[in-house]
């Protein structure tokens, strides 16, 4: 390929790349996300790129809460101070001398975020970002006393997040920072766990996304294939199937308890790709796995507003002589036939119409359409089964479709080999001789 051919592709690429992502920036703006990031996420090489991508969504008008923990670095000051580390399953017990080393290695932490959010060398990625992070302290803790006999000491929970303070630093462009370090009322301070102040902050806040950084980037089947969503009834077993994997657990656990309690969306992604964190947020594939409060796609009848979608949906297919083209009118003359399918972050992702003949008891399955994205995932199956009841309470009692690339699947999905003969006189005589598409039938019960 010639270097002009491959710098107008690149070229391509590029804008194509941006008008994907417009849709979501739009969606994102001035929409509060809370992140968590583990002392393990702190310490990667990757570190300084998911700096880079939180200032990106800084500057696009997202409102960030950046939660961290500092468990290796509070393990390596113990080492440092020949303190042998205590737990209770998972839970750190802090007595006084742990407890200078959390607040050492937790004011280490925080300098080392701070200081990152501050760069702005010229050619950098943070070049002009000016970013402001503010914290203080925001977590009002209690001990978490004795329990089994166990002094958790100066271990403690989270009692109250000052929300309101956190609205306004957040209203003032600043990005906040909060430790895993909580105060209480008569000036002690406890040692907190970062995914329950993340969980308490995603909830008080009503934020719309709860992100937790993980080393695995999600959760994955026995055979290792990644689950993109799960809704709130599917994670009781996926916790069932993680007890081998805590950290994985508990950011599930996390992501499950603020969704419950208002929260929108959870992620669980990877502090180790570069890249994770923006591939989740401005991608139909998305990085890791999403939670969802109110279950997974939407299925709807189509509005006058879903035409642009449908447009870039179906186009291409048209151009590959799959589909019959349809103009951008004659969608909005028929936009009360289609049935759309969006994804869980708004897009749409698939749809099909039902054109009813004259008799009331026949019609028409038509523009069955998946985004190629989400192929193979069930989508279609899923919209067609929708339709179908649609049409049967309709009393429609036979579904026609024609086809000239999708045969076997409508036959593993119930539908017959037919004929020219038995269409209804009014389709009949608009078949295309020239496309020769196979005809299908369907009876629904």
């Amino acid at each position: 390929m010639a270097p002009g051919n491959l710098q107008a592709n690149a070229v391509s690429d590029y804008v194509k790349f941006l008008r994907d992502t417009s849709p979501y920036i739009n969606t994102h703006r001035g929409k509060t996300f809370v992140l968590a990031l583990g002392g393990e996420a702190i310490a990667h090489a990757n570190f300084t790129n998911i700096v880079h991508d939180i200032a990106l969504l800084h500057s696009l008008g997202i409102k960030l809460v950046l939660v961290h923990g500092a468990r290796p670095q509070i393990a390596e000051r113990l080492k440092g101070s020949a303190i042998s580390p205590q737990f209770d399953q998972y839970t750190r017990i802090t007595d006084s001398a742990t407890m200078v080393c959390v607040k050492d290695a937790v004011g280490s932490a925080r300098i080392s975020i701070e200081a990152k959010l501050s760069t702005g060398a010229t050619n950098s990625p943070m070049h002009g970002a000016r970013i402001r992070v503010l914290g203080g302290n925001l977590i009002t803790a209690k001990p978490l006393g004795v329990r089994e006999g166990i002094d958790f000491h100066h271990t403690g929970e989270v009692r109250r997040i000052d929300h309101k303070a956190i609205q306004r630093q957040l209203e003032d462009g600043a990005i906040v920072l909060l430790s895993p370090i909580g105060y209480s009322p008569t000036g002690e301070a406890y040692n907190l766990n970062y995914e329950d102040i993340a969980t308490q902050t995603a909830v008080s806040m009503g934020a719309e996304k709860l992100i937790i950084f993980s080393t695995s980037g999600g959760v994955k089947t026995p055979q290792g294939d990644l689950l993109k969503m799960l809704s709130l009834n599917e994670v009781p077993q996926c916790l069932n199937v993680l007890k081998d994997n805590v950290s994985l657990q508990h950011a599930l656990m996390a992501c499950y308890q603020a969704c419950e309690n208002g929260v929108l969306r959870g992620h669980i992604i990877s502090y180790e790709d570069n890249g994770a964190l923006l591939t989740e947020l401005f991608t139909l594939e998305g990085s890791g796995t999403l939670v969802l409060k109110n279950g997974r796609e939407v299925i709807r009848q189509a509005t006058i507003d879903d035409v642009g979608g449908l447009l870039e949906l179906i186009e291409p297919l048209e151009q590959k002589g799959i589909l019959v083209k349809r103009s951008r009118e004659l969608l909005e003359t028929e936009i009360s036939r289609f049935t759309v399918m969006l994804h869980a972050e708004g897009m749409l992702v698939g749809c099909a119409a039902i054109y009813p003949f004259r008799d009331g008891l026949s019609a028409e399955l038509a523009c069955v359409v998946t985004h190629p994205e989400f192929l193979n995932r069930g989508f279609a199956s899923r919209l067609l089964a929708q339709l179908e009841t649609q049409a049967a309470l309709q009393g429609i009692k036979q579904l026609f479709v024609l086809t000239t690339r999708a045969s076997d699947w409508f036959k593993e999905k119930g539908f017959v080999d037919s004929s020219l003969d038995e269409l209804p006189a009014e389709r009949k005589s608009l078949y295309n001789f020239q496309r020769n598409s196979r005809i299908f039938c369907k009876n629904l019960l």
